[in-house]
């Protein structure tokens, strides 16, 4: 187990390494080229800043995930998977971050309609299936279990353009989607780890590591300065992609406790409710479920107040939240009742957020008047 772990770690400093490198270089091209994403009414940001941060991530992922899979198979050292299920799976994966890397360019510097994206996130999903990858098991939940593959796999496919787009519409403020991203790639890589999937493990704290080094940027980097960047579609559809690959290999484990379907969407919880409220939202007041607006969770933070830092720390404590609790949870609390709780601790979050910005905004009104 410690030569598995050892692996890892390498694969994790590894891709510090190169994003560490790569990043720099990113924002230097984008000033000399004026590939930047510039300030608008909706945007939280007041200068142009590069969005390609997300062009390296797949690439270090690949690498050093490959790398060091045929460096141990090469060695002898360990065999860390099988050609019959792994082999295909990573094959495919790579397929379809292929598709979503070249399209998440292309929108990153001229702008993809969303038809178009929507068409290439839903050919790229198809490739899990193709490996045999698909939600199988409800383990219980609503009363349901074992699924057919006719309803497994086009469910499949809709959850992971679903949690794709999830990835991309939460990177609204600095740290945000890779913050978020940081927390379920940590909590499925401890879990991959406590069930042996090494390989697994190895992608989840291989993305970690390639993140660590655009988060800093991201965050800490300082615009005026030309230290800032963003990941861009080309980032946020990778990082999607992958979790989605991860949450869908977790949940049709074939666990023997009920609790693997709830514990693999957990960690999403925050950017996937927040997608299906936003978008009931709009569809309620009569409008397009895909045209932009101030109404995410982090606009709702900033609205309260919140400096941008302090919503996004927010955000990620209660994401790690809502994970923690139902993995702790989950194998004393019947997997339906628990579910509904997390829907309903959302729902009366979210009302409180709301009377909290009325009151603010009436106090404002006043003081103006």
């Amino acid at each position: 187990m410690m030569d598995h772990l050892i692996i890892i770690l390498i694969g994790f400093v590894l891709a510090i390494s190169l994003a560490r490198i790569i990043i720099p270089n990113i924002i230097i091209i984008s000033r000399r080229k004026g590939l930047f994403d510039l300030p608008d009414g909706r945007k939280v940001h007041r200068r142009p800043i590069s969005r390609l941060g997300g062009v390296c991530f797949f690439p270090t992922i690949l690498f050093a995930v490959t790398f060091l899979v045929a460096l141990c198979k090469k060695a002898g050292w360990f065999f860390w998977m099988d050609g019959t299920t792994q082999f295909p799976e990573l094959l495919l994966l790579c397929s379809g971050l292929t598709l979503l890397f070249i399209v998440g360019i292309a929108d990153d510097l001229v702008g993809v309609r969303w038809r178009q994206k929507f068409l290439v996130q839903i050919f790229a999903a198809a490739m899990f299936p193709l490996a045999g990858l698909y939600v199988n098991d409800f383990y219980g939940m609503f009363g349901i279990y074992s699924i057919s593959v006719y309803i497994g796999v086009p469910l499949s496919i809709l959850l992971v353009v679903f949690i794709t787009n999830a990835i991309n519409l939460i990177d609204g403020i600095d740290g945000l989607a890779s913050g978020l991203s940081i927390v379920a790639l940590f909590v499925y890589g401890n879990l991959f780890i406590y069930n042996g999937l090494w390989l697994y493990s190895l992608l989840a704290f291989t993305t970690i590591g390639v993140l660590l080094p655009f988060f800093y940027y991201n965050v800490f980097g300082q615009a005026e300065r030309g230290k800032k960047i963003f990941m861009g579609d080309t980032g946020s559809l990778t990082l999607g992609f992958i979790l989605s690959f991860l949450t869908i290999k977790y949940a049709m484990m074939n666990f023997n406790y009920n609790g693997a379907i709830l514990v693999a969407f957990s960690v999403l919880l925050v950017p996937c409710l927040d997608v299906i409220r936003v978008v009931i939202r709009r569809v309620r007041n009569g409008k397009s479920p895909f045209l932009p607006d101030k109404t995410h969770i982090h606009h709702k933070f900033l609205a309260m107040g919140f400096t941008v830092r302090k919503a996004m720390i927010t955000i990620l404590f209660i994401s790690f939240l809502f994970s923690l609790s139902n993995i702790l949870l989950v194998s004393y609390v019947n997997n339906t009742l628990l579910f509904i709780v997390d829907v309903a601790a959302w729902t009366g979050m979210h009302m409180y957020m709301d009377k909290v910005i009325e009151r603010k905004k009436a106090i404002n009104n006043v003081t103006t008047d």
